[in-house]
């Protein structure tokens, strides 16, 4: 028989130990994602942390893109720097400013924290997005950030941007946006180009203006005959002729995936790197092969789109 001084004794117990349990502290969570001096405040601000300074799997996604792509551009911005300027940076579609903030983070505030050069333009059409970027800044005492409420063709002649801007980025600009950003980094005479694409339209449109032209021209007109092959083949094609494009204007480019498929469908990186002098056999090349495409696929009214601004 269970005496029932000792059962209220142990139920008490219990009960303290629960209630001492729930009062601790809950250990933080062991993110291995984040990188060392990384400011734990800004990654809550853009939602990538929660407030408990928790990573979900949608934001882990996303922060494991724009780390990805901070490879590709931080050696970039150290080249720029190492030749005594201060080096500028202009990303097109900023839109919460992401990679913005953590470029400023991660290369001024971590890896650079002495230097007090170089400046970051986060260019976006929507005013609500540029003002929280703007408080946000000033929040964190990131005071070489501007954020600006213009369209990339508006920023080209905007008298807020420097004449010359070292480094153009465009990440997941849709449809022509990239064309633009490509344009205003010709323009800036930019040293580098860092391009991830989105869904695009135009050409995919062309093509199917075109289509009963080409098919009595050229078998490989099937290529776009069927509506769903249009888009893909726009889509790659469009690529094509942004690389064919910087080609001509004297970069140096490489194409390469941003991260595995597994994490996004619009995956491809457009690296343009222009030397200080430029092969001019190489550009009159690839200009040849870009009017050559353009005629062969019928996409000759996009001639201006794909302009060269060099020879």
């Amino acid at each position: 028989m269970k005496n029932p001084k000792f059962s209220r004794a142990a139920q008490s117990s219990n009960a303290q130990g629960s209630s001492r349990k729930s009062n601790m502290p809950k250990p933080a969570q062991q993110i291995d994602e984040l990188r060392p001096g990384q400011s734990i405040e800004l990654l809550k601000e853009l939602h990538i942390l929660t407030r408990e300074g928790k990573l979900n799997q949608d934001t882990r996604r996303k922060l494991k893109q724009v780390y990805h792509l901070y490879q590709f551009i931080e050696p970039l911005l150290e080249q720029v720097s190492q030749q005594s300027k201060p080096a500028t940076l202009a990303d097109h579609g900023a839109g919460k400013s992401y990679l913005g903030f953590i470029l400023y983070d991660l290369f001024y505030k971590v890896a650079h924290p002495d230097s007090q050069s170089g400046h970051i333009f986060g260019i976006e059409t929507r005013a609500e997005l540029v003002e929280k970027s703007r408080a946000l800044a000033a929040r964190l005492g990131f005071e070489r950030m501007s954020f600006l409420n213009l369209s990339v063709q508006d920023a080209t002649l905007s008298a807020d941007l420097p004449a010359h801007i070292d480094i153009v980025t465009a990440l997941h600009a849709c449809d022509t946006a990239t064309d633009d950003a490509i344009a205003f980094g010709l323009a800036k005479q930019a040293r580098h180009m860092v391009l991830v694409p989105c869904c695009q339209a135009e050409v995919a449109g062309v093509l199917k203006k075109t289509r009963a032209l080409s098919l009595s021209k050229s078998p490989l007109a099937e290529l776009w005959r069927h509506p769903l092959h249009t888009r893909e083949f726009g889509s790659q094609i469009t690529n094509v002729l942004r690389c064919l494009q910087l080609e001509a204007n004297g970069y140096q480019v490489t194409v390469t995936e941003l991260v595995g498929w597994e994490h996004s469908m619009k995956n491809e990186l457009i690296l343009a790197s222009r030397p200080v002098v430029p092969n001019l056999t190489a550009t009159r090349a690839a200009q040849q092969r870009l009017d050559a495409v353009l005629q062969a696929l019928g996409l000759g009214e996009l001639t201006a789109r794909f302009a060269v601004m060099t020879t």
